[in-house]
């Protein structure tokens, strides 16, 4: 980005354009000279927004009061006072993140349209305290693709579809479409997702932007619509790591509502952007999990010429790995996801009150029956209808399928793995490059390697590496539990080696 954005004089159309590629340092530093103001660049992002997302519906509503917001922060900064590097910045929120304010919190559905949430989430208040805008939220896949087994990535009843950031009849990958796609056409500095498995880091390949996918019990699920506690988590999504670290410090912390998060504060680096050390790569041992690739020789080759450019920034790699793979899993998290989600949701239900549209997850599969048209005119609900015929979390059934689960991914998986060849991170491709909507058929990806940081609740990070047919795909590092901070050094030193993201262009279609 050039220095016009900090131009004082007025927002131009080629400043407004260029926030597409600002990184979260350069609008502080615009702030902080004075070129601009927080409320200034609400304004600017809001342009580009009703500018541009009518072609891809990536943001579900504005924050009405973001404008107020980023005043009060002008003038906090105006008085000294810098609350640290996402002062004043904007960043958008996916729609199941509560937000204790005048925006509702639906999940995409209709079940919830209008649903006001009594308190912050967790994560909402952490950006908040930070100093950031929360400008508004994005659209997602109904119920975080947890609906349907024909569901369409980046579809729901309450926003519509979501589309790709490079190409209008391509899949938008899910569940956190809006958020990657905004991120992408630079709706925002940045944003947050959520992911149980894949729905952080899929959108993110397939939109060339970075997404980290925290280790489960680093951020706080408080106040965020569930699919399953051992596997759910939210991450920030960005088109840098150096930006997308920003923002995972200051979201990942403990959260005295959420037990999982006891360990964070002894676990979380105050400032991730400390280990933005391009030299990273230099000596490292990574292992290449190679049953992992292979589902497409395209992105084979690109894949290839990343491990290339690996080993020339003297990576020691390590390849022809093996782990277990998604066929020997899926049963397992299957059960797990289903029975989760049950006693999930209908917490998160009972939390919003007597004034909650709907009360349980039976509620929800009767209002999407009597509202058929309009709720399914697509695909069903049969995953809804198998969560609800589940027997809760002292079910043998249950109960065994996390034991698999953990075996598969972390004792016999990762942590075998990464011992054995004494290795600092794994790498594969995070997923293919888009596929087609389907409204009919659903979604139907090829291959990626979200699974195994995703089942294990491990960390992960996702880093454009190229493009197949002008089509994004990245290549994700993953490693152990709380191994946040080396996967984002080896993630941002691959990111200055092969520069592999390029601002998506004007609407189209990749096919005429």
């Amino acid at each position: 980005m050039s220095g016009d954005i900090g131009s004082p004089q007025g927002n131009t159309v080629k400043e407004v354009i260029e926030l597409t590629d600002a990184t979260i340092q350069e609008l502080a530093a615009s702030m902080q000279s004075g070129a601009k103001t927080s409320k200034g660049l609400v304004e600017d992002f809001r342009q580009v927004i009703a500018s541009d997302d009518g072609s891809f519906n990536a943001v579900a509503f504005l924050n009405p009061d973001a404008e107020a917001i980023a005043d009060a922060l002008d003038r906090e900064r105006a008085d000294g006072r810098v609350r640290g590097p996402l002062h004043g910045v904007p960043i958008l929120v996916k729609d199941n993140l509560n937000t204790g304010d005048t925006m509702m919190t639906s999940a995409g559905s209709l079940a919830l349209d209008g649903s006001i949430a009594p308190t912050d989430s967790h994560v909402v208040t952490r950006l908040r305290n930070a100093g950031a805008v929360v400008l508004g939220k994005t659209n997602l896949s109904e119920w975080a693709n947890f609906r349907s087994t024909r569901s369409a990535s980046g579809w729901s009843s309450r926003g519509g579809q979501v589309r790709n950031a490079y190409a209008l009849d391509r899949s938008p990958g899910g569940s956190s479409s809006g958020s990657a796609v905004a991120t992408a056409r630079g709706y925002c500095a940045g944003a947050v997702g959520t992911e149980t498995d894949g729905s952080i880091v899929s959108p993110a390949a397939m939109n060339a932007v970075v997404g980290i996918k925290p280790t489960v019990g680093l951020v706080s699920r408080s106040g965020i619509i569930p699919i399953a506690s051992s596997q759910d988590t939210a991450g920030p999504m960005a088109r840098t790591v150096a930006d997308a670290a920003c923002i995972l410090s200051a979201i990942a912390g403990s959260d005295p509502v959420d037990p999982a998060t006891a360990g964070a504060d002894a676990r979380a680096a105050m400032d991730y952007t400390a280990f933005l050390d391009p030299d990273t790569l230099r000596g490292a041992p990574i292992g290449v999990v190679r049953n992992y690739a292979g589902f497409h020789e395209k992105v084979d080759a690109v894949f290839d010429d990343a491990l290339r450019a690996l080993k020339d920034a003297g990576a020691k790699l390590t390849d022809g790995l093996s782990l277990a793979p998604p066929a020997e899993l899926r049963p397992h998290e299957r059960i797990v996801l289903l029975t989760e989600f049950k006693f999930g949701l209908n917490a998160y239900l009972a939390s919003l009150g007597p004034e909650a549209p709907i009360s349980t997850l039976a509620d929800l599969i009767a209002f999407n029956d009597a509202h058929a048209g309009r709720v399914m005119p697509h695909f069903g609900q049969e995953t809804l209808i198998m969560a609800e015929a589940t027997d809760g979390l002292q079910d043998k059934n249950y109960l065994d399928a996390v034991a698999a689960c953990h075996r598969l991914t972390r004792e016999d998986g990762i942590d075998r793995i990464m011992q054995e060849n004494d290795l600092q991170a794994l790498i594969a491709p995070t997923t293919g490059a888009a596929s087609a909507i389907d409204w009919v058929n659903g979604d139907h990806g090829l291959g990626g390697s979200a699974c195994l940081a995703a089942v294990a609740g491990y960390a992960s990070v996702t880093v454009p590496m190229g493009h197949v047919s002008g089509l994004p795909v990245g290549i994700s590092f993953f490693a152990g539990p709380w191994s946040e901070g080396t996967l984002i050094g080896l993630a941002h030193a691959f990111e200055k080696i092969v520069q592999a993201r390029i601002v998506p262009g004007p609407p189209k279609n990749f096919l005429p």
